[in-house]
């Protein structure tokens, strides 16, 4: 499974990155917002960062300056993928993008009829938004095994990105049902190394160590 890091900080980005955790980016106005910078400056600094995918979502709603606003995102970087909304303007627009060669991140996907139209209109990526399902208590997880069974019933290569991770259920359930990518914040990720027993273990082996007396260096 592929960890993308959602986030627009690139010191986050950097620590993670450090540790072989981040294969690609996801950023959204939102993250750019709290980023406080310039949507080209931070986007440029972060494909600079990582080899894998970069997204850089569009704020226009209509179909052609969508276009005309993912046309200059990819611009920034060749590891671009440009960010669009699960709309019927948003298809259109991915549809011309990914004609053009761009890689496409289609997003706020919500049901598999969506995710089926994303990938006939080419999209690299289908962005399915686990933790706003839950907030309306459905269940997110359906919504990735359902997709992943279209996708593999008729051989769609457009991936899986699990979005709107916030838990470390949620990554382990999103890589048991299928998914190909997950982005989730850097809190997120680094909470999945967490386990009490874990914890329990190494402070009995801290301990035991201690009285023995003895020295490693």
């Amino acid at each position: 499974m592929k960890f993308f890091v959602d986030t627009a900080e690139t010191r986050e980005i950097a620590e993670l990155h450090a540790l072989g955790m981040v294969d690609g980016v996801t950023t959204n106005p939102s993250l750019i917002l709290k980023s406080g910078r310039d949507i080209h400056e931070v986007t440029r600094e972060i494909a600079g960062m990582v080899e894998g995918p970069v997204s850089a979502e569009v704020v226009a709603t209509d179909a052609d300056e969508m276009i005309a606003e993912g046309r200059k995102l990819a611009q920034i970087a060749g590891n671009i993928a440009v960010k669009v909304p699960l709309t019927w303007d948003g298809l259109k627009a991915c549809k011309t993008l990914s004609d053009e060669g761009n890689m496409v991140n289609v997003t706020l996907c919500f049901s598999a009829n969506q995710a089926l139209l994303a990938a006939k209109a080419g999209a690299t990526f289908i962005s399915p938004f686990i933790g706003r399902l839950d907030d309306i208590n459905l269940d997110g997880m359906d919504l990735i095994s359902d997709i992943r069974q279209i996708y593999d019933n008729y051989g769609f290569e457009t991936q899986i990105l699990a979005a709107s991770i916030r838990t470390v259920n949620h990554a382990y359930q999103s890589a048991m049902h299928g998914a190909d990518v997950m982005t989730a914040p850097p809190a997120v990720i680094k909470k999945m190394v967490e386990h009490p027993l874990t914890d329990a273990g190494l402070a009995t082996f801290t301990a035991d160590w201690e009285k023995t007396g003895q020295k490693i260096l």
